[in-house]
């Protein structure tokens, strides 16, 4: 078949790249959907609906962790056994692991619903923040269910060759967000509930494309009578526990950021963090599109034991984040002002808090592609516990160190300080276990 010979070309630069291309472009666009929210949000509506938006992240990443997990644990589950040629058990455990995620999706939207009130009630909120916050959120879980077949699919697409529809599926649901965006907010007065809407409705996109593409029998992963196989189940949650334990964390850690800058500054520091979030995500989005992009070759030399090209395709990953990572850095001191200045004017008090923050947060750009890249490689290698290990002690384990102490010792900087700090000491984890497990996976 054409869709597994592409597997068979020769690792070289220009066929990760074939791989890798169409993922990045596809995560980068990803992240322009909350930083589209936050940049009508904020210039419409207002730097305390902005802070709202980042009060609700902690929430909306518990939505996504589930998806995360059964996404990628299941993608490195189910490529590993497409390159051991059994191609019929992986599609039905490709279609029983979607369905899950669509009866996972259901229960977390009811619970979701169920504690809402309670969960910003107890942050002793302004009453504005606090109706912003319930607004949005309400809306965005409606649409809890595309969002989560939108992160399956998504990976899904990519593991059968057809990343280019999925970064065109990307494109036009950011489009269409942007498009929703503008319509709800500014003609029909939706207010921060229509940043919401249009960011469900954008996400459905990849759902809905996703849904006939794969009840087609020509795709290399399609729909077929599924078979319950717990020790399936078991193994997607396992291998995927890394960037499930990410996804949470991050908003756990996002929770204290917020707590400590309204200790510090006010909700004024809540915005700030909101910008400079966006920006981290917008580089980090490269990283991970890349890591997407490579990691169902990872998985797929992996199990026909093809060590040569996966020493090959681990080497040059490594040279590829190297320099995207200079060139992130690069750009974001070079264009720190323009960036902070789309979301608050220089008049603002956010605008300083921001623009000092994000300066100081750059640094961490020199370490995140490596730690992500090394968490995403051992999830394909179907190593989970490896991969969970450095994911929850770079997302939590250091960032909680740096974040107790660092403010404690440099006030506000020290909370910039804490991610770039919590970055290096995950390298150095990612570095000591890269090399440990060397001889075993032999790249």
């Amino acid at each position: 078949m054409e869709n597994e010979n592409l597997y068979e070309k020769p690792v070289t630069l220009r066929n990760i790249l074939k791989f890798a291309v169409p993922t990045i472009a596809m995560t980068v666009f990803m992240s322009f959907y909350t930083m589209v929210d936050g940049l009508f949000v904020s210039n419409l509506i207002g730097t305390d609906a902005l802070s709202a938006i980042n009060l609700t992240a902690p929430v909306i990443q518990l939505v996504t962790a589930i998806s995360t997990m059964l996404a990628t644990g299941g993608s490195a589950v189910i490529m590993r056994k497409m390159g051991e040629q059994k191609t019929e058990e992986a599609r039905e455990d490709f279609t029983f692991l979607i369905l899950v995620n669509v009866i996972a999706g259901m229960v977390m939207w009811g619970a979701g619903y169920l504690a809402m009130d309670s969960v910003f009630a107890g942050m002793n909120l302004s009453g504005d923040v606090e109706s912003y916050c319930v607004e949005y959120l309400s809306r965005y879980l409606v649409f809890t269910v595309p969002i989560l077949l939108m992160n399956n699919f998504t990976l899904y697409m990519i593991a059968s060759e057809k990343a280019n529809l999925s970064l065109l599926c990307s494109v036009a649901g950011g489009v269409l967000n942007m498009v929703l965006d503008y319509v709800f907010m500014a003609w029909l007065h939706m207010g921060i509930g229509g940043a919401a809407i249009a960011t469900g409705l954008g996400y459905s996109v990849t759902a809905v494309v996703g849904l006939f593409v794969f009840s087609r029998q020509k795709s290399l992963l399609h729909f077929k009578k599924p078979v319950f196989r717990f020790r399936v189940l078991v193994n997607a949650a396992t291998n995927g526990c890394s960037e499930m334990a990410t996804a949470l964390v991050t908003g756990i850690i996002t929770m204290m950021f917020n707590w400590t800058m309204l200790s510090y500054v006010g909700e004024n520091g809540v915005a700030a963090v909101t910008i400079i979030m966006y920006v981290l995500m917008f580089a980090s989005s490269l990283y991970t599109g890349y890591s997407y992009g490579v990691a169902p070759m990872i998985s797929f030399y992996y199990g026909e034991q093809n060590f040569e090209k996966l020493k090959k395709l681990v080497g040059i990953s490594m040279k590829v984040i190297a320099c995207i990572s200079g060139a992130t850095v690069a750009g974001s001191f070079m264009l720190t002002k323009p960036l902070v200045s789309v979301f608050a004017r220089p008049d603002n008090p956010v605008y300083e808090l921001a623009v000092t923050g994000n300066r100081i947060c750059t640094a961490a750009l020199l370490f995140i592609g490596f730690n992500i890249f090394a968490s995403g490689m051992f999830t394909a290698l179907s190593n989970g516990i490896v991969s969970a290990v450095l994911a929850f002690s770079r997302s939590f384990v250091f960032m909680l160190i740096t974040m107790l102490v660092l403010p404690m010792i440099l006030g506000v900087n020290g909370i910039w300080l804490a991610t770039p700090a919590a970055e290096l000491m995950a390298l150095v984890l990612s570095g000591s276990m890269f090399f440990k497990y060397r001889g075993q996976y032999k790249y």
